[in-house]
């Protein structure tokens, strides 16, 4: 699988998606977390807010954002584009009932990472011909990370990849443990939340993690 070299994203950028949750915060900050986790070797990191005000998002958005930038791994904001456009980030994430990725391009502009959740071959083409850089399909294994995700079969993970010309991101209940499964999928890395953020070392698991990452992803 291609990455546009003009891209912000890279042919290592989506091996090891990081994507964050207060759950498991207990006297740390995000912030803090979120560190660990790039010294661990994470190579994008997805900001995942629902019950924060704006103003509290925003001055977080700001914080993180500067952080992976010295850690010179993208920054992307889920579901808010707002959000995303206000702080200058690197992209956004958004799911099927979200804003359509066009209509995402046209509010952040050229140059942008636009990533869009996928459960079908039919809504992976969508979202690659109107604009997405990269797909997040999901929940390859069972989660308890996000109640309303569906299951996705490893048949229809390698059918939305073959089907698709943009890189594909395995999402959902991934551990170290069970992502040999992913083997010849065709993904280009996984997306996690609590193999890494729940873990008491963080930035161990993230280091092993994006090292499975690397032997079971396809390198074209």
């Amino acid at each position: 699988m291609k990455l546009d070299s003009n891209s912000l994203l890279n042919s290592s950028s989506l091996l090891l998606y990081a994507v964050t949750d207060r759950s498991w915060l207990g006297e740390e900050t995000l912030y803090s977390q979120v560190e660990k986790a790039l010294k661990g070797g994470a190579t994008m990191i997805q900001l995942r807010e629902k019950d924060l005000s704006e103003e509290a998002f925003l001055d977080e958005a700001r914080s993180i954002k500067e952080l992976c930038g010295r850690y010179g791994v993208p920054f992307l904001v889920n579901d808010s584009v707002e959000i995303a456009a206000a702080v200058d980030a690197d992209g956004v994430h958004v799911g099927q009932s979200d804003m359509e990725a066009g209509d995402v391009r046209r509010r952040l502009g050229e140059g942008k990472i636009i990533g869009v959740s996928a459960q079908t071959v039919e809504q992976a083409l969508l979202a690659e011909k109107h604009g997405a850089d990269y797909l997040g399909v999901g929940a390859v294994f069972h989660t308890g990370t996000k109640k309303d995700a569906s299951d996705v079969s490893g048949q229809t993970l390698k059918n939305i990849c073959a089907a698709v010309h943009i890189p594909v991101v395995a999402i959902g209940g991934i551990t170290a443990e069970n992502m040999k499964h992913l083997a010849g999928s065709g993904i280009c890395g996984v997306a996690v939340v609590s193999a890494i953020f729940a873990e008491d070392d963080i930035e161990e698991a993230a280091r092993r993690l994006k090292c499975v990452a690397a032997a079971i992803t396809e390198k074209e």
